[in-house]
């Protein structure tokens, strides 16, 4: 379906059901626990930050929190996509009662005539005003009133159901003229992108109905309410597999929730939305490639045991192939190397030595396996280094390169860079 001129079409939802929820501590038993708890956090948060500047009303965190419990509980009502198209109609007409035609506050919402005007689009009709003509005045009042300064409240709304019938009516005045060419304009996209294949005006009859539907639901927030039932179906269609996918962590749903709830309320006291969100992803990719750590540790404590293999205090280890006679570089200096870079297993995944041009980099930007050994190496020099993974990316993923991954380098140093 091709996106509506200003209309937000959204997955809305049904009037909150008044249950009341508050930010609190909870025990975290297990990682299992903690991601569920996490997982929710990190969400709520991003919610709290992106949806709820202008409101973070209790009801509005209950209204969302609502629908997401409808969500995951199967109750969610399973619409056509013209029964949404209504739905949502209905109810973001409902909200523009407070905030204004189109969102501007000083447009009234006139929803006898904006209706008219939508069924009038719904069915081409051009007794009043043509579709174009109405989407050209409108985008262009709507273009000037941008610059305008911004009211304060929004003006009076005229309220009323969206009728069946195609009407002529009398335009009074300049609001009555902003508002049928809004619901012109958005009937006549209706008509075009949705209804081709209603024949005989049966899906314009569920359309109004769920337009009126709508507009008796009284939700506060229509996008929040969409979206915490699309979250909450998403958690139960996702659970039978594991939490994020990953089978060894049960889903707990009551967890879940309540860290949206801690995170919409900005109740960081066991991790805030930041720390949870990187727990997540830690957590994630240790079990991925927890097996990939493993084989580094296994593979270093073997290697350092070989013949010519020197160990540092850090833990790194390095084999002199070449020793060069030049100046040793300081942590701040600019070298020119080659190198070829490998996993345990051979893969190479990164090679100026291959690519037949050396590489210019400041020594203390890069990770820290290259900044300690490099230092080692006097201009001249070719070095073997085996890096464990937590003085190379430790658990990011670096292009080619798995999380907890621990390298090989082939390192020559040609020359210190002033």
């Amino acid at each position: 379906m091709k996106k509506m001129s200003f209309l937000v079409i959204a997955a809305l939802a049904m009037i909150s059901c008044g249950n009341t929820y508050t930010a609190k501590k909870v025990e975290l038993a297990g990682q299992s626990d903690s991601m569920n708890y996490a997982l929710g956090m990190v969400n709520g948060s991003q919610i709290k930050m992106m949806y709820l500047q202008q409101d973070s009303s209790d009801a509005v965190i209950a209204e969302f929190i609502d629908a997401m419990d409808r969500g995951f509980n199967g109750k969610v009502e399973e619409l056509s996509e013209v029964e949404s198209v209504g739905k949502n109609i209905g109810q973001a007409i409902k909200h523009s009662e407070k905030t204004g035609l189109a969102d501007n506050k000083a447009w009234a919402m006139n929803e006898p005539v904006f209706f008219q005007g939508l069924v009038n689009g719904l069915n081409g009709d051009t007794i009043v005003m043509k579709a174009d003509a109405a989407r050209d005045y409108f985008q262009t009042a709507y273009r000037a009133s941008r610059t305008a300064e911004e009211q304060t409240e929004a003006a009076k709304a005229k309220t009323g159901k969206c009728p069946s019938e195609v009407k002529a009516i009398t335009l009074k005045n300049e609001n009555d003229s902003l508002n049928y060419a809004f619901g012109l304009m958005n009937g006549d996209e209706i008509r075009k992108y949705v209804l081709q294949n209603d024949s005989d005006h049966t899906m314009v009859k569920d359309l109004i109905k769920q337009i009126n539907k709508g507009l008796k639901s009284g939700v506060k927030n229509p996008q929040l309410v969409g979206m915490g039932e699309q979250i909450g179906k998403n958690i139960k269609e996702q659970s039978a597999n594991g939490l994020l996918g990953e089978s060894s962590l049960t889903t707990d749903y009551e967890l879940i929730k309540q860290g949206f709830i801690n995170g919409m309320y900005g109740f960081d006291e066991l991790m805030t939305g930041e720390q949870a969100g990187q727990y997540i992803q830690s957590t994630i990719n240790f079990l991925k490639y927890g097996n990939v750590k493993e084989q580094g540790e296994q593979f270093l404590e073997a290697n350092k045991l070989k013949e010519g293999v020197h160990v540092t205090e850090s833990g790194l280890q390095y084999e002199v192939l070449t020793m060069g006679k030049g100046a040793k570089p300081a942590a701040t200096d600019r070298v020119k190397v080659h190198y070829h870079g490998t996993l345990i297993d051979g893969t190479v995944f990164d090679s100026s030595v291959d690519r037949g041009e050396p590489i210019v980099f400041a020594l203390n930007q890069v990770i820290p396996g290259w900044t300690e050994g490099v230092q080692l190496m006097p201009v001249g020099s070719k070095f073997r280094f085996f890096i464990p993974q937590e003085l190379a990316y430790g658990a990011r993923e670096a292009g080619s390169i798995p999380p907890y991954s621990a390298l090989i380098f082939e390192v020559e140093l040609l020359g210190i860079e002033k």
